[in-house]
């Protein structure tokens, strides 16, 4: 089995650190997943790294599951980023034409992206993606792929993701001490979105609510253009924490209680229903009400999707999701959290799950693994359009951050990514 052939992605989340094994078999046929690991993360609090020894120890443990499972080593991944240092800004790049015949070219694009990044940021701040919304050549607008087209004067509409240097300097060094090597970093929610958004949605309009242990990643796309990307400094394990709290019970329990008697409706829950929690924990005692969780849920969830419909309203874009909400993260399993979610932000919404490739397949289809699904399948097109040599259908130039520690320039074909 050449190394070649071989994609692994690590999700670093609050509450766990998902590690994927991929082998690629061909490029018509779907990546066969041959090694999964997951390891509680103690070393991550709210999406920030907050102690590198801890971050580190979950990072090799579930690295090392997956190896055994797999039975290859991993020395290099793509990694997940997320946390609430994350902001975003547009930027416009213009650029003469080179070619005498003024037909637009590879060069014209990676110099008009390369121009757009000429930007003002604070010091401690570093761009992760560059993605171009939209071009215009001349008098021509809102074009999508401008190669081989004709004109002068070729601009791009660009949105520009940063993140806090400190954060990527910690994560960094946590993988260096691991010895694997970072082939990219992919913000969280553009990886889920890579894993469950189909092209329909992204052109229809649709939002991706990623809910995660500390943090809510969310997404914004319409006709195909990523309008906003945010993270929300909440999670589940706020909700956890909201239970502990009003049940004078440990986290442990009651994230029990939450996973397996949870509910975000509390109308659906007979107020005499009761969870005996010696049956949770030995340790524990005392009888509490089904329907008093259920309010507890009710209220934090509500709170999130209040601050999501927020930064729709930002946009303009709320209520105007033709394809409405799809919810990733472990979250997104509670019941009702569905019917709340169509409730508050009055639209559409489901459950996403990672679209279905070969292998341990049982094992990572759950909303829980969409942001390392997403990563998995962003390596995997990075690969084969490697191979190729060559361009892969529309022109998709991200500069991301690479293993050097800097901002470069990586050809990323990804031909079925978003903007």
């Amino acid at each position: 089995m050449s190394k070649k052939d071989i994609v692994c992605a690590i999700d670093v989340g609050s509450s766990n650190v998902r590690t994927i094994i991929a082998q690629i078999i061909s490029s018509e046929e779907k990546p066969r997943i041959i090694g999964i690991g997951v390891s509680p993360s103690f070393g991550v609090r709210k999406g920030m790294i907050v102690d590198i020894e801890e971050t580190l120890k979950s990072i090799n443990d579930s690295v090392e599951k997956a190896e055994r499972t797999a039975g290859v080593s991993v020395t290099g991944a793509l990694v997940s980023i997320g946390g609430n240092h994350i902001s975003s800004q547009y930027s416009k790049g213009v650029i003469a034409v080179g070619r005498a015949d003024g037909e637009v070219t590879e060069d014209d694009l990676e110099r008009v992206i390369a121009a757009a990044q000429a930007i003002s940021i604070p010091p401690n701040k570093e761009i992760l993606h560059i993605i171009p919304r939209n071009y215009s050549l001349d008098d021509q607008k809102n074009i999508k792929d401008p190669m081989g087209m004709n004109g002068v004067r070729l601009e791009v509409d660009a949105l520009i993701i940063e993140g806090s240097t400190p954060y990527i300097k910690n994560l960094s060094k946590c993988f260096e001490s691991a010895r694997i090597g970072i082939e990219s970093f992919v913000l969280t929610s553009l990886a889920a979105a890579r894993a469950v958004l189909t092209k329909r949605q992204k052109e229809l309009g649709v939002v991706l609510i990623d809910i995660g242990g500390g943090t809510t990643s969310v997404a914004v796309f319409e006709e195909d253009d990523l309008l906003l990307s945010t993270v929300l400094p909440i999670g589940g394990n706020h909700i956890t924490n909201d239970i502990a709290i009003g049940l004078r019970t440990s986290i442990d329990v009651a994230e029990k209680v939450k996973m397996e008697f949870g509910n975000a409706i509390p109308r659906e829950i007979g107020k005499r229903e009761d969870i005996n929690l010696s049956e949770l924990d030995s340790s524990e005692e005392g009888i509490v009400s089904r329907y008093h969780v259920a309010e507890i849920i009710e209220a934090r969830l509500e709170e999130i999707f209040t601050m999501v419909n927020k930064e729709l309203k930002a946009i303009g874009k709320d209520k105007l999701l033709p394809a409405g909400a799809v919810l990733t993260g472990g979250t997104a399993k509670l019941p009702g959290v569905i019917d709340l979610a169509k409730e508050v932000l009055s639209l559409p919404a489901q459950t996403g799950f990672p679209i279905p490739l070969g292998g341990l397949v049982d094992k990572v289809d759950e909303p829980s693994f969409a942001t390392a699904v997403g990563l998995l399948v962003w390596g995997v097109d990075d690969t084969v359009a490697a191979e190729k040599g060559g361009y892969s259908g529309k022109f998709r130039e991200i500069f991301t951050k690479n293993t050097g520690g800097k901002v470069g320039s990586v050809k990323q074909w990804l031909e079925k990514f978003l903007p």
